[in-house]
């Protein structure tokens, strides 16, 4: 047993008010933590419902460390099953997606399971006659996640059976989901395009920062977004402006524009860059797009959904959405210094192709491992992650803006968007649900 294990008063004594100690990222011990109690203690997302539309489609993933299947049941419902035969431990669905029909079979010893992971049968039962198998753990057939949500065809779990719930978890944040599902002229969303994977050598929660960092891009992304913006600006007077110079050029804008930009914050980690602007706000408008959207939801409504422009929201503790741009990122932690990001991208249903065109580009330019932008934080993820071991110093600083009276509970708080209030939030989170299922808890920890 080491330090931290089974001792909330040592996890809570790494994140004071604004600094955050190394050991949060560079502890194998803390990230064992991490996988056992705060990926446990969460909601987590796991998939899209347009991924599996069908009866017997199957998607399956991973929550934490813990392999996943989300699948469509022969009912229409959507399950969560821990991909593993109870029998020797197989994972039963070995595929990252396809058709199981109305069972799912091992490839060890075929025993078989309906798809909300019930027994279904085992070769040669004879066998098992007079043994008592019926009062046995197996008999149960592949284990379910108990505690399962589908919001607006987002899934989502909780592995731990009790805990807080979906609604409390998430409250007001839901209107990211909300906006992004509202701007299809049909209310619907489709994971289209595929995913771009790749590993980033460092720790997930790296990149978790990262997202409402608003004081690097101008540093980190002038070589590259930079470049770009310089080139552009030499076009001759009357040139059209490129789809991929909107993408790029603001992520070299001022300190200023992203201070006025703002931050909000959600309770449980969550919060987004992007409150009266962003960088999406200039976008070029789409040709009978904006009437489509009248059509649907009548001129105020359809004006109030546009012109809701956030950049980045944190869904505590590994999604992120760029709603403007129908783009997610999840971060799927490895180990402590190696971490999964996948990039998805969505079709608003029944809204001009255009709209993907520029979603499929955004996803390609800013977040694929050949990206122009993405090696840029690329490198500094895993510079620090390397420096971080040294003995010069042993705290991260949260400091900027921070007010020793800011508000914690407040459901909206909105601030100035350079403010690293919503890392904090992030942190405190985080120590609440690593927390949350030790023995001898503190008072105060999640519930």
């Amino acid at each position: 047993m080491g330090r931290y294990t089974d001792n909330p008063a040592a996890i809570r004594a790494l994140v004071r008010e604004a600094e955050v100690h190394k050991d949060t990222y560079i502890d194998p011990e803390i990230f064992d933590l991490e996988m056992e109690h705060l990926f446990a203690n969460t909601w987590v997302y796991v998939g899209h419902a347009s991924q599996i539309p069908n009866k017997g489609d199957y998607y399956s993933t991973t929550v934490g460390l813990e392999p996943v299947v989300m699948v469509r049941h022969t009912d229409g419902s959507i399950r969560v099953l821990y991909n593993r035969c109870p029998h020797k431990g197989v994972k039963v669905a070995g595929e990252t997606c396809g058709n199981t029909g109305k069972f799912f079979r091992c490839p060890y010893h075929a025993w078989t399971f309906k798809t909300d992971g019930s027994l279904l049968s085992i070769p040669f039962k004879q066998g098992y006659e007079k043994t008592e198998f019926s009062c046995c753990e197996a008999s149960g057939g592949m284990a379910a996640v108990q505690a399962v949500q589908v919001y607006r065809d987002f899934v989502f779990c909780r592995l731990n059976p009790e805990g807080i719930s979906f609604d409390d978890f998430f409250g007001k944040s839901l209107s990211t989901i909300d906006n992004m599902v509202d701007r299809s002229p049909e209310g619907k969303l489709q994971i289209t395009g595929g995913v771009l994977r790749y590993i980033n050598r460092c720790n997930w929660k790296m990149l978790v920062d990262n997202q409402t960092d608003t004081t690097h891009p101008m540093v980190v992304h002038e070589s590259s977004a930079g470049t770009a913006a310089s080139a552009w600006s030499k076009a001759p007077p009357g040139t059209l402006k490129p789809m991929a110079v909107e993408v790029f050029t603001p992520f070299v804008s001022s300190y200023e524009f992203f201070a006025e930009m703002g931050i909000r914050v959600w309770p449980h980690g969550h919060g987004h860059t992007g409150v009266s602007k962003s960088i999406h706000s200039d976008y070029s408008a789409i040709p009978g797009y904006l009437e489509q959207m009248e059509a649907a939801y009548g001129k105020e409504r359809a004006h109030a959904i546009l012109h809701e422009n956030r950049h980045n929201t944190i869904y505590f503790p590994n999604l992120t959405m760029k709603g403007p741009v129908q783009t997610m990122r999840v971060f799927k932690p490895l180990a402590v210094d190696r971490t999964l990001v996948e990039s998805w991208t969505f079709r608003l249903v029944g809204a001009p192709d255009m709209l993907l065109e520029r979603t499929l580009m955004y996803n390609r330019l800013i977040n694929a491992p050949t990206s122009v932008v993405a090696h840029d934080d690329t490198e500094v993820y895993e510079r620090a992650q390397e420096a971080l071991h040294s003995r010069g110093r042993d705290w991260m600083n949260l400091y900027r803006l921070y007010d020793k009276d800011e508000p914690r509970d407040d459901p909206q708080h909105e601030t100035n968007g350079t403010n690293e209030l919503q890392m904090r939030n992030q942190m405190r989170a985080w120590a609440d649900f690593m927390t949350a299922s030790m023995q001898g808890k503190t008072e105060g920890g999640a519930a």
